[in-house]
């Protein structure tokens, strides 16, 4: 193709691009129009703009109780998985580096199983009993923990190939340094990227979970998809700004994912 063919045609590419972006980008315009408008019933436009909504909103108790709830299972179970997860992953690509292959079908197990059968299995097993805790937040903090293993496991096991790590352990070996020395000193600061990216990316996933949330806790651990659902019935403009409070959120934490992926690539 010669270069003036191709102007043409990258032309066409980026509007068609732009088109189905402009396509996506209408259901969120006119979600975040009608949380800004007074009144919007039988014109074209709403009948003039505030922020009553968004005010009402991040003044409502229930809604900052549900909202912290929420940012509290999330962390936790992001810090169990963490700490947890990269001495594993350390042991087998330094130690058992043929377990690749057979972990990465383990740690993809949360997903084959769907949420609702777990959730039953999980009532079955915590609902009473010694380890009763079915509408407390660890019971929540252990399934977020499931399904956050397999993207933090992929994301550093990336970054664990691209940092060359026996060599680099064998490097830090040769200065003097303990195997637990170097992992901690030398390679924990070069996984720092791979790990932040992990934790955005599950962060931004588990925050949205509602599935386990309202079956196993509901609302006596109401989080924030859970106080969604339940505030379903009240004033469109007040979930309007709901809505669009809860995009810009996870927005934030995508954007800075993303950030950091370029940045380590």
């Amino acid at each position: 193709m010669s270069r003036a063919d191709a102007k043409p045609a990258a032309l066409y590419h980026r509007t068609v691009v732009w088109l189905l972006f402009l396509i996506l980008l209408l259901p969120l315009a006119g979600t975040l129009l009608y949380s800004l408008s007074t009144s919007w019933s039988a014109t074209i436009l709403p009948s003039g703009l505030t922020f009553k909504w968004y005010l009402a909103l991040w003044s409502d108790p229930r809604f900052l109780a549900a909202f912290g709830q929420s940012l509290l299972v999330c962390f936790g179970s992001l810090l169990l998985a963490t700490v947890l997860i990269l001495p594993l992953l350390f042991v087998v690509h330094y130690h058992f580096p043929k377990l690749d292959g057979l972990m990465n079908i383990l740690i993809l197990l949360p997903f084959a199983v769907p949420p609702v059968v777990s959730s039953v299995g999980l009532l079955q097993v915590y609902g009473s009993g010694p380890l009763a805790m079915v509408g407390t937040p660890w019971i929540l903090i252990g399934c977020y923990f499931t399904v956050a293993l397999p993207f933090m496991y992929r994301a550093i096991t990336n970054n664990l190939q691209a940092i060359n790590l026996r060599d680099m352990m064998d490097a830090a070996q040769l200065l003097g340094a303990s195997t637990w020395q170097a992992a901690f000193l030398v390679v924990l600061p070069n996984l720092r990227k791979g790990l932040m990216v992990s934790l955005f990316l599950s962060f931004s996933f588990l925050f949205g979970e509602f599935v386990f949330a309202n079956l196993l806790v509901g609302t006596r651990y109401e989080t924030l998809q859970v106080y969604l659902n339940n505030m379903k019935n009240s004033s469109g403009h007040f979930n309007s700004a709901l809505v669009i409070s809860y995009f810009f959120f996870v927005l934030i934490f995508t954007w800075a994912a993303t950030r950091l992926n370029k940045d380590n690539s």
